[in-house]
């Protein structure tokens, strides 16, 4: 039982911040399950909570919840947000009244009933000359929303649409030795120190003289470190390299394939982010490198030392122009929630094979292998279609992976993991008034030929 409610100053900090909360609080499974950790929530809240359609209407129901769940919620719930990365919040929360300005509190914010086409909308009067606090917010705009979005910020009501958007640092939870046990017999060998190793090829800015159509990519920085922090979590030795040209990619994914190291290893991790084709991801001269090439690079015949052990890309790129617009939805919620402010990734993207190769076993010669097997690619959109990117929180799909590794791989195989990030990709929304890429959407998809399950056991030893 808890002892009473919160205490008063601490009450009046929520209620101060309350419209900020509303709008940039991420409201998710990590958060949740701190809070639940600490005693603060119940499992029927947290459900609650969760069972909730649109990020603000969680933010709301969890500050309704948290005065009435005694004098150390407040506290736990600062410690929360500092544990899913929004210490910026728990600072607000904790600074001087003296310093504020006049906050709208949580009674005045409301989610409204769903209007046709605008669930989870979020309505609300916002203070008269508070633009600088906006400028300096969280909220992540494109480059070519930006100037719209500043100045519908000054307008008397608006919506803002933002969802788990930011990358999670949260640390990637360790697989038990029980499950361990019970699947390792089934599921591909994974319990080399280091697993294996990881290539990650992220270009950020071109050529301008050699390849002037292609825009730096914005935000690109963001997911190379994400993916390089990740992998190394889950034991792999991670190698980023960065702005290669097409025969530089080519080089490096040469050299990689050739490590005599691998023979130790039990898989390997190569992930390409770069401005995209059909069938290929672009170099910093403009040049294409076509996919094919890379996953044939890794096949049972050119990398032996890799058959039948499971080898995962990650293609981060355009595969077409086309923008998914969406459609919409016969039943159900009207509008899925949004997560922010999005920006497409210019350019083409690839589609790539993900054919997969498997390696033969080394101590039976006369096995024949098929040319490719054993191989898994997640893609950040589908054939044809445009891939999203956030100049300031990452691509939406190196987003979702990361968050999906972290809290999942440790009871999860990967193709199921990929599933939950499609499913992940399938709710997200572009949030950019005023520009072709608002209300777009982006769907990524896999292709395997594992022919086991893939654990990936992190910090089983």
């Amino acid at each position: 039982m808890l002892e009473c409610g919160m205490l008063e100053r601490d009450r009046q900090a929520l209620r101060r911040r309350s419209v900020v909360l509303c709008k940039q609080m991420v409201v998710d499974e990590l958060l949740i399950q701190s809070l639940q950790a600490d005693n603060i929530l119940t499992e029927g809240m947290a459900d609650n909570i969760m069972a909730e359609q649109t990020a603000q209407k969680r933010s709301f129901r969890l500050l309704q919840l948290l005065p009435k769940r005694g004098p150390r919620a407040f506290s736990s719930f600062c410690s929360a947000l500092r544990d899913t990365e929004q210490q910026h919040l728990g600072d607000l929360l904790t600074q001087s009244p003296e310093k504020d300005g006049k906050e709208t509190h949580l009674e005045s914010i409301q989610p409204e009933e769903e209007p046709e086409g605008q669930a989870g909308r979020l309505v609300m009067q916002t203070p008269e000359k508070k633009r600088e606090r906006y400028e300096d917010s969280s909220v992540p705009l494109s480059t070519q929303e930006g100037i719209v979005a500043k100045r519908a910020r000054t307008q008397e009501f608006m919506e803002c649409s933002l969802d788990a958007d930011s990358p999670i640092n949260t640390p990637v939870l360790a697989c038990t030795r029980d499950f361990y046990l019970s699947h390792c017999q089934q599921s591909y060998r994974m319990n080399s120190l280091p697993r294996g190793f990881a290539l990650v090829i992220s270009n950020v800015t071109f050529d301008p003289c050699a390849a002037p159509d292609l825009d730096p990519r914005k935000g690109g920085e963001v997911d190379d470190e994400v993916l390089r922090k990740v992998f190394t979590e889950l034991d792999y030795v991670v190698t980023v390299h960065r702005d290669l040209t097409a025969q530089g990619m080519r080089t490096c994914i040469e050299n990689f394939c050739r490590r005599p190291d691998h023979r130790t290893m039990d898989s390997c991790v190569v992930c390409l982010l770069s401005h995209g084709v059909e069938g290929g991801v672009y170099g910093t001269d403009g040049q294409l490198l076509q996919l094919d090439w890379v996953f044939e690079a890794f096949d049972n015949a050119h990398c032996p030392l890799l058959q039948n052990k499971p080898k995962m890309f990650f293609i981060q790129a355009c595969r077409g122009e086309e923008m998914d617009c969406g459609v919409e939805q016969i039943d159900g919620p009207v509008r899925t929630c949004s997560p922010s402010c999005e920006q497409r990734d210019a350019g083409r993207e690839g589609q790539g094979d993900a054919d997969s190769r498997q390696r033969g076993d080394m101590g039976r010669p006369r096995i024949k292998l098929p040319q490719r097997s054993d191989m898994i690619c997640g893609y950040a959109s589908l054939k044809g279609t445009a891939a999203m990117r956030n100049t300031k929180r990452g691509s939406w799909f190196i987003q979702e992976l990361n968050t999906a590794l972290r809290l999942h791989a440790r009871d999860t195989h990967l193709a199921d993991i990929l599933v939950q990030v499609n499913g992940r990709i399938k709710e997200r929304e572009g949030y950019a008034p005023g520009t072709a890429h608002h209300r777009c959407k982006e769907m990524s998809e896999f292709t395997s030929s594992l022919c086991k399950d893939l654990f990936l056991f992190p910090k089983y030893q």
